[in-house]
This record gives structure tokens, sequence and C-alpha cells, in this order.
């Protein structure tokens, strides 16, 4: 995988996940792009919000004709066929994107995408999209954000034919080019180009390749595994309906995916993306004395004195297996806190010293 670099656009980083080949296409307008696409959100879990191949057909827009979402024709014209590449998008960018998902969703399900608008002014019609009938989409209406753009480009038309000319493709590319460009067996298949079962049976692997990496100490890698594994179980829970059977057992694979994942940036000393992730996971499973365990140190190593004392209570409480440990971390608690207020002490008393030799 190339490493990310930067687009001559502000806002925007592409990681280029499959190579393409043959040269940039020679756009113009009138020429069509068609592609498939993911778009998910800039968070832990990348959660998706739309998937071209989930509603079973792929995007196509035409160069000039003025898309609401401008970005994706730069996006695109960046591409070579069969190319597949990441795009990081920030807030400046992606304003109209619940627009333009609203249309794509109503095509999807065989109704008009301009249903209910009336009109009127481009202004105007901003009016009546107060809500776009998708509670997801209407939450990217509230809080524009920074949005994540998987695509694969495996068609490119021009006005006079394909992109390259045809005359430079034999027969059998030509061929290829018209059904789609990608050999699904030709690389590693990204999270997002999985299906279902290709996901679970990612998910042992992600985890035993993070665990390895752990016992190397290489705790960033296996980090990334350890996300990696959570993202594809996310993915298919979002198919389930939540608290429900197939849900659960998805859920008792995600947990300790993420207590792996909080164990790894608690040694490398993101103390508040761990009270993060584990209050979040508290909120669905306030019995888990390991999350607990892991928000008290990251709470003692940010100072949260009170906080780490009460998690670090309610560990010895929920496990009475782990009250040794709790006890040693509330010893070394203690001491740290005491030396704090020595040192805190000291240097208040040097700044009334020498404010009063003033």
């Amino acid at each position: 995988m190339e490493e990310t670099y930067l687009l001559n656009v502000e806002g925007v980083k592409k990681k280029i996940l499959h190579g393409g080949r043959g040269e940039l296409p020679k756009l113009q307008d009138g020429s069509k792009f068609t592609f498939h696409f993911q778009t998910l959100k800039d968070d832990f879990e990348r959660t998706v919000i739309d998937d071209s191949r989930e509603a079973g057909m792929p995007m196509e827009i035409i160069v000039g004709k003025m898309f609401k979402l401008e970005i994706w024709e730069t996006l695109l014209s960046s591409m070579r066929i069969g190319e597949v590449a990441e795009f990081w998008c920030d807030a400046i960018h992606t304003g109209m994107y619940a627009l333009v998902s609203r249309g794509m969703r109503r095509i999807a399900e065989g109704r008009d995408p301009l249903e209910g608008q009336k009109h009127r002014c481009g202004m105007g019609n901003m009016f009546d999209y107060h809500s776009t009938g998708y509670d997801d989409l209407d939450e990217l209406q509230r809080t524009p954000q920074p949005l994540i753009f998987i695509m694969e480009l495996f068609r490119v038309r021009g006005r006079r034919g394909w992109l390259p000319e045809r005359e430079q493709l034999g027969q059998a590319a030509q061929l290829l080019l018209l059904v789609q460009v990608e050999d699904p067996s030709a690389y590693k298949r990204d999270t997002w180009a999985m299906s279902k079962e290709e996901k679970l049976a990612a998910v042992p692997v992600l985890h035993s390749e993070g665990n390895r990496l752990v016992l190397r100490r290489e705790f960033a890698q296996a980090a990334a595994k350890y996300q990696e594994a959570v993202i594809c179980l996310r993915n298919l829970q979002a198919k389930e309906k939540p608290w429900e059977d197939g849900w659960l057992k998805l859920e008792s694979l995600v947990t300790p995916l993420v207590l792996n994942y909080c164990q790894c940036q608690l040694e490398l000393g993101e103390y508040y993306e761990v009270l993060e992730h584990t209050t979040e996971l508290l909120q669905k499973h306030n019995d888990n004395a390991k999350a607990y365990f892991k928000r008290a140190k990251a709470h003692a190593a940010v100072w949260n004195e009170r906080e780490a004392r009460e998690d670090f209570q309610r560990v010895a409480h929920l496990d009475p297996s782990m009250a040794a440990a709790v006890k040693k971390e509330l010893k070394q608690l203690g001491e740290r806190m005491r030396k704090k207020h020595v040192e805190d002490r000291k240097r208040y008393q040097g700044l009334f010293q020498s404010s009063q030799g003033v």
C-alpha cells in the first residue's frame, strides 16, 4: 500500500490501495466516469455511510455537468483505470454530501431522487432539505465533518469512445474494461471490498497478527491490526438488529479487540484515546472489569485521581481476582499523587517568594 500523499488540493489526502494501469485519462467535458465507491466517517470504526456495492449499482458522473459534489471530479481525475484509492476530504469539500447521498439512495430504492423537492432557485431548495429522510444524513447536514471516500475506477468513457483510445487496447483488454477491470484475486483486498465471509475469516487472522506484534512491542502496528478487525465486525454488525443474537455474537468479538487496542494506546501514551474508547465500551457493558481497569490507568496517567480511584474500586468489586492488581495500582497512584503535591507546593512557594522579591 503506497504512503499517503497530498493532492494539489487543499484539504485532500490520497492513499493508493491498488495501482491502476496506463496513463491518467485525458478528460474533456462530457467524459463519463464509472466507479464504485464507499463513504466512511473519519472515526475510529470508520463507520460506513454509503457503499455502492451494497446498493447493487456503480456510480456514474459526467465531467463538466456541475455534479453537486465537485471534489469527486477532482479525485477521479487523479486515478488510472483499475486503481483503488482512499481519499480523506476535509469538511470544506463534503458539505453537500448528504444531499448527493439522499439522491443516490432514492434511486437505489427505485424512487424519484427529486421527490419532495420544489422547483425553486438553489438557495430556496436548501430550505426544503431541512430533513433528508435519513437520520445519518441529517446528522451530516447538522455537523459538517471530514469524510473518507474509497473509490475504484473501472471505466472512463469520452465523447468518442473509451479512454485510453480503443486502438491502443487489444480485444480482450476492451472486453475487460467493459465489464470491470478488477480481478479481486490479484491483490490483497482491503476491508471495504470484502464479503461477509471474508470479513469473518479476516478477524481471527488480524487478532493473531496483533497479538504477535504486541509480543514484539510493536504497539502502533498491533493497534492498527486490532482496529481493522473491529472495523470488519462493525460493518457486519451494522446489518444486524441491535441487541439481538447476531448483533450480540459480533459484539462479543468486538469487545476483546477494543480492549487490546486500548492496551496498545496505554503503552503508546495515548491516554485520552483510551478514556474515549473505554467509556464508550462501558456505556454498553457496564460490568466489564477490564475496561474499568484500563480506564482507571488512563485516568491515573492524566492525574484524574478521583476518577481513577472510583474505577479501580469498581474493578475490585466486579472481579475479586483482580484485587491484588488494583491494590498495587492504588499504592502507585497514591505515591505519584503525593510526589506531585510536594512538587506543586515547592513550585508555588518559589513563585510566591519570587513575586515578593520583585
